[in-house]
């Protein structure tokens, strides 16, 4: 027969097997997070998506092009824009895994940072939203792009949508990332550096952000957002490996 001061320490020890086991699982999502957005953007290039068979060679055009070379590339590349778009499906649970799992170690750990985390989670739900109408948009483009021989009134509109929309997510992404980095340094789970990581890449995005109407109209400023969106999967990897490496 087991004594309570026997049971307390099978307990204790199983209590932080699961939190190890939690750590370990939300690491696991933010490497897959990061992972399919890597390869979702590489599909945009046009050497990648020649190799694997699902475009001409030419690589996606920025919102600042001409009309004509948009609809050129979604006319010939809509295998690759087909893969793009069908990995979101996988990118939205797991941003929403992710945040939620963030949140959850944190207040497991004592709850420093909780606040943080509540940002993050509120943040990546608006994030996932946003996200979903720039795929859809997207999705839109291409298939306004079928049997045309040019480009359309109402393919340019939706193009313009597309742009208008992706550049209203840097925001969203930037007020995610921060609170996920201030979370995860509060709570003890990441290093200095990714708070610093994520205070810069997140700032850079809020500051891109006001300037969607510009980043919509092809201002120079998306490569501002661009490398606030490197940054976010810097970011996520290194906090994925450091999560599944955690011991308590």
């Amino acid at each position: 027969m087991r004594t309570p001061k026997a049971e307390l320490p099978a307990r204790e020890d199983r209590q932080v097997l699961d939190r190890v086991s939690t750590t370990r699982v939300v690491g696991g999502v933010a490497l897959a997070y990061a992972a399919s957005m890597i390869v979702q953007n590489a599909m945009f290039v046009g050497g990648v998506a020649q190799l694997l068979g699902l475009g001409d060679g030419t690589s996606a055009p920025t919102y600042g092009d001409p009309l004509g070379e948009v609809f050129a590339y979604h006319a010939a590349n809509r295998g690759a824009v087909a893969v793009a778009v069908g990995l979101e499906a996988l990118n939205l649970p797991l941003l929403l895994l992710f945040v939620t799992g963030l949140q959850g170690l944190v207040q497991r750990r004592g709850g420093a940072g909780a606040d943080w985390s509540r940002l993050a989670l509120a943040a990546g739900a608006t994030l996932s939203s946003i996200y979903a109408l720039v795929i859809a948009t997207h999705i839109a483009v291409v298939l306004a792009a079928e049997g045309l021989t040019e480009p359309s009134p109402a393919f340019e509109l939706l193009w313009q949508l597309h742009a208008a929309t992706w550049a209203l997510s840097l925001p969203a992404l930037g007020a995610t990332f921060i609170g996920a980095a201030l979370a995860g340094h509060a709570s003890g789970l990441t290093p200095p550096w990714q708070r610093l990581l994520g205070t810069a890449g997140g700032g850079l995005l809020i500051l891109a952000g006001a300037g969607n109407l510009a980043i919509a109209d092809g201002s120079p400023l998306v490569f501002v957002g661009v490398l606030g969106l490197a940054a976010w999967l810097v970011w996520l990897l290194g906090s994925g490996v450091r999560l599944i490496r955690r011991r308590g």
